[in-house]
């Protein structure tokens, strides 16, 4: 049985997250407490009681749920010796897929995390940007409908392509709204501007990229024990070389997630598991590709059902 972990992104937060795991499992509270360390802040308090209004805050979103995702992954890690083939994770997910396959140590990532949150919140002047779900056009329809909306100087640009019918658009307010209106007229489902700080993903976020070339420098990269999707090439990679260059092209480029599980099923992975808040990955892999299955590993009860279910379908 080929097995792959998954790690959500930003917009899966909640109060609340992490809190029964740390509670249930030793090794997810080491995770909290070193986080609380590495950040010199309660993180864990804020994952666990909130405020809303600040677990949302970017800078603090992208180390929460990076340590909800690894307190997860440790919680299960603490009772199950199965191993991925591979991981991938949606946009600032890639951080927790390259913590788990050791090239990123813990610490470390949530520094760069919090700063990548930063930096990607400072980019943009608050109102210049936006970023909007088109429901029910592929990729060639979407990218026409920016082209068009990008007038003026404005950018409009399909920035994470999701799953089949499934696209956000990110760029200037003025060209995403614009986009997001013509759309309605061309055969979109229930498209909506979305609730976001920043347009990531886009021309925009240039000035965040230039800010994380220097802090990704001062990473230490490990070699990897197995090999993790890239957003921006939808490709496994086992380089440790190529790491910081693909998380540096990640801030401006795409996230290429339909061909990513299109490159996980192609390697035969037939079991994955999404390790973090909410089940975002698991909704869209039902559009993706029904035949791979997700599991849930988000609080106590979902990782142990989960452990249950992929031991007793392993082989004596």
């Amino acid at each position: 049985m080929k097995v792959a972990f998954l790690f959500p992104g930003q917009g899966s937060q909640k109060v609340g997250m992490g809190a029964d795991l740390a509670r249930e499992f030793p090794a997810a509270l080491r995770v909290f407490q070193e986080a609380d360390e590495a950040l010199g802040m309660s993180l864990s308090r804020l994952c666990f009681e909130g405020p809303e209004e600040d677990l949302r805050l970017t800078a603090n979103t992208q180390p929460a749920t990076l340590a909800t995702s690894i307190a997860a992954l440790r919680a299960f890690e603490s009772e199950c010796s199965i191993k991925p083939e591979l991981a991938a994770g949606h946009s600032l997910g890639e951080y927790s897929a390259l913590v788990a396959a050791g090239a990123l140590q813990f610490g470390d990532a949530l520094r760069a995390v919090r700063e990548r949150g930063r930096l990607m919140q400072e980019a943009c002047p608050p109102g210049q940007g936006a970023m909007a779900a088109l429901i029910g056009l592929e990729l060639p329809a979407v990218q026409e409908l920016c082209a068009e909306a990008a007038t003026g100087g404005e950018v409009a640009v399909a920035a994470n392509l999701n799953a089949p019918g499934q696209i956000v658009i990110s760029g200037h307010a003025g060209a995403v709204r614009r986009a997001l209106e013509a759309a309605k007229g061309r055969g979109a489902g229930a498209s909506v501007e979305l609730k976001v700080s920043a347009p990531f993903h886009c021309p925009l976020m240039q000035p965040a990229r230039e800010g994380m070339a220097t802090v990704l420098e001062r990473l230490t990269i490990n070699p990897l024990r197995f090999g993790v999707i890239a957003n921006v090439t939808a490709e496994v990679n086992h380089d440790a070389a190529r790491i910081k260059p693909l998380l540096l092209e990640q801030i401006t480029g795409s996230v290429r997630w339909e061909e990513s599980m299109a490159t996980l099923a192609a390697a035969g992975i037939g079991e994955t598991i999404e390790f973090g808040a909410g089940r975002v990955l698991m909704g869209l892999m039902r559009r993706i590709n029904r035949n791979v299955k997700v599991r849930p590993a988000e609080d106590a009860a979902s990782v142990r059902a989960t452990i249950e279910a992929l031991t007793s379908e392993s082989p004596a």
